[in-house]
């Protein structure tokens, strides 16, 4: 564990997995190459933050394997606090094949993995009462009753502190269904300040709704002070305080779509931790989003503060 520092901190929960992914388009076949990386929801918008200059810390699990070595390392390196304790249980893994140009396919191995036995215990209460964000998201609820009471314990003590929380519904098929997903996340939701969701995602909780603007209503009329709804090309819309902010897109070429939501969480709470107004938060977040389609990783293409008028020029070689 490395301590945070004094400043204004996110903190995050969840679990970081190794990931295999094909480089190349096409099947799995033998002899074919794959790409060791790591990634998980939570971790994704730790680095984000902290490459925008902010402080950022993940709180989880990790083997004592290789491979959990590696995620310490990688997450320490990008500027990420870890408060991790390490696990007998193998690290999870993910396999990730390019079947198309324009289609993926995922698969996951985290069954009794070091992620999925997170539990309550994990949660250092001086480090989350003192923070000044919490963000969860909807993939640790679904791992297990463990990670799910750990998720619960740090709203709890994030609640009493007074400490806003934040929640990315990203809701996973392959973990559980939808009915499972609404049930278990309705009560995280009232209990948070600020939700985001895709508009598929928002259904899952307003059932009924279509428009951003209805889905961000039906959400805030739940609990939340504001909603923010991703809408990938189209940009974004949010419900914050009553008030509601329309954000296009920036345009740019999809090359990899895979961890854009995450990149747009990262863009809106480090512009929040930072004190930036509605607008802001939302340019960084759409910013973040398009460096992450048009680069390869979850994590890996995300810029620094330094880069975000990078999307702005519109020669291919800035001079």
């Amino acid at each position: 564990m490395n301590g945070p520092s004094q400043e204004r901190y996110l903190v995050t929960v969840g679990e970081t997995l190794a990931v295999l992914a094909a480089p190349d388009v096409g099947p799995l076949v033998l002899g074919a190459g794959l790409r060791l990386g790591l990634a998980g929801a939570e971790s994704n918008v730790a680095v984000g933050v902290s490459r925008l200059g902010g402080s950022a810390t993940w709180i989880g699990r990790v083997s004592e394997d290789q491979l959990g070595d590696l995620i310490l390392r990688e997450l320490r390196a990008e500027g990420v606090t870890t408060v991790a304790v390490r696990d007998p249980a193998p690290t999870s893994l993910q396999l990730r094949e390019r079947r198309t140009a324009t289609h993926s396919r995922t698969r996951y191995y985290r069954t009794h993995t070091a992620g999925s036995r997170l539990s309550a215990d994990d949660i250092p209460e001086p480090l989350v009462a003192g923070a000044a964000v919490l963000h969860i998201t909807g993939i640790t609820p679904a791992l297990g009753e463990g990670p799910s009471q750990a998720i619960t314990r740090a709203v709890d003590i994030a609640v009493d502190a007074g400490v806003p929380v934040s929640l990315d519904i990203n809701f996973r098929s392959l973990l559980w269904s939808e009915e499972e997903a609404g049930r278990a996340l309705l009560p995280l939701l009232r209990r948070s300040d600020l939700v985001f969701a895709g508009p598929h995602e928002a259904r899952l909780v307003v059932p009924g709704a279509d428009e951003p603007e209805e889905l961000a209503k039906g959400i805030c009329d739940l609990g939340p002070t504001g909603a923010v709804i991703k809408l990938g090309a189209e940009g974004a819309f949010a419900l914050l305080d009553g008030q509601g902010y329309q954000q296009p897109a920036v345009p740019v070429t999809v090359h990899d779509s895979v961890g854009a939501g995450d990149a747009f969480v990262a863009g809106y709470l480090a512009e929040l931790l930072a004190g930036e107004p509605p607008e802001q938060r939302l340019r960084t977040a759409v910013v973040l989003g398009a460096f992450a389609v048009a680069t390869t990783g979850d994590w890996e293409g995300l810029p620094r503060r330094s880069e975000l008028e990078l999307l702005d020029h519109h020669d291919d070689v800035v001079r």
